[in-house]
């Protein structure tokens, strides 16, 4: 698999899977392969994750073709403790997700990852410099310029979250929590009627959209012009009426300012039946890299943040496909070297995971 290596792809692809699938470092995996007669120094798996990566990344800049030639788009990205002298710094992982399936989308779903080592909005920008269509995420500054009109590579259109918009309310009015803490004998909070309200209305909307998840973008703008348009308007209307009663300083307000002041990016899944409420998948697909922080704690340099990335990429995209990552990874590090240029995509997880079952089926 790697030049002058002696690992065989089966291991190669245990220790990648273990450190960026099971979040086991490497110190933690030298340790256990030690206590079963098999010496490895930690320094040589580090070089084997480095060669493995290599071999791996034209795979993945075909993966990331697919996924940012998407119509639609999730984003999002989470905090990374990097190694520094005598202290760490904070890096970040974005990530950008494509998921079709929710408006009855054929394209097989892909995440890609990349890594910074800070969370300046240049990096959004150059990661979708070419990118074109719907981008569903937080209201980060930094995507600012991407909704900017007279952009070369087309138009990127905001579509915020509504999981974003009501997690504020849902905290001013948590009532299982407060007889939670009444049950524990602790102060309840103070529980808000207006964020109460919004977010029954808010939920009101979701429950529609339970049911036509998987539905064509017509069938899914249809139902939404007929049910949701209605309550959109009536929460409109009441939270510009409520809003005007209360001071700024408002934790309530505050909630109000970010949905209004972002008014058409919230509506904008009415008219296109393509876009989703919330953000959801790119934060799923973030959950490994924040249950990994508590084991391997921190990156060891940028550039292990950005082999990172790579591996991330590779082994979500495996596992939003159903497809057994460690199997996938030995199989195409066994192949990968000798496979013809013009046909890499057959590696990808997909179209690896489509073969697989031909050759079972006519066996």
């Amino acid at each position: 698999v790697i030049a002058r290596g002696w690992a065989g792809p089966s291991l190669l692809a245990m220790v990648m899977f273990e450190k960026f699938g099971q979040h086991q470092p490497l110190n933690r995996q030298a340790e256990r392969y030690a206590k079963e007669g098999v010496p490895i120094s930690l320094s040589t798996l580090a070089d084997q994750v480095g060669g493995c990566t290599v071999a791996l990344t034209p795979l993945f800049r075909r993966l990331e073709a697919h996924v940012l030639s998407a119509e639609r788009l999730y984003g999002d990205d989470t905090t990374v403790p990097v190694l520094a002298k005598g202290k760490t710094d904070t890096g970040r992982i974005w990530v950008y997700v494509r998921d079709d399936k929710p408006f009855g989308g054929q394209a097989p779903p892909g995440a890609v990852f990349y890594y910074s080592r800070d969370r300046a909005g240049e990096y959004p920008q150059a990661h979708l410099a070419g990118y074109s269509g719907i981008f569903q995420a937080d209201a980060y500054g930094g995507y600012g310029r991407l909704y900017e009109p007279g952009r070369n590579a087309g138009p990127i259109l905001e579509a915020a979250c509504w999981v974003h918009a009501r997690r504020p309310f849902f905290v001013m009015a948590d009532l299982v929590e407060n007889a939670r803490r009444k049950a524990q004998g602790k102060k309840p909070a103070v529980i808000s009627p207006l964020a109460l309200e919004a977010v029954r209305r808010i939920d009101a909307l979701f429950e529609i959209e339970r049911g036509i998840n998987g539905e064509t973008p017509e069938r899914r703008r249809a139902v939404r012009q007929e049910l949701s348009a209605p309550l959109v308007a009536d929460l409109e209307t009441w939270m510009r009426a409520q809003r005007a009663k209360l001071s700024r300083r408002n934790d309530v307000a505050k909630a109000m300012d970010y949905m209004l002041k972002r008014w058409s990016a919230f509506t904008r899944f009415l008219d296109d039946g393509r876009i989703c409420l919330s953000n959801n998948a790119a934060e799923r697909a973030l959950r490994g890299i924040a249950l990994g922080r508590k084991s391997w704690l921190f990156c060891g340099s940028d550039r292990g943040g950005g082999r990172a990335a790579t591996m991330y990429s590779l082994i979500v995209t495996a596992k939003m496909n159903d497809v057994d990552p460690q199997a996938w990874l030995a199989d195409v590090l066994a192949r990968i070297a000798a496979h013809p240029a013009q046909k890499l995509d057959e590696l990808l997880p997909w179209n690896w995971r489509d073969q697989n079952k031909q050759v079972n089926q006519a066996a």
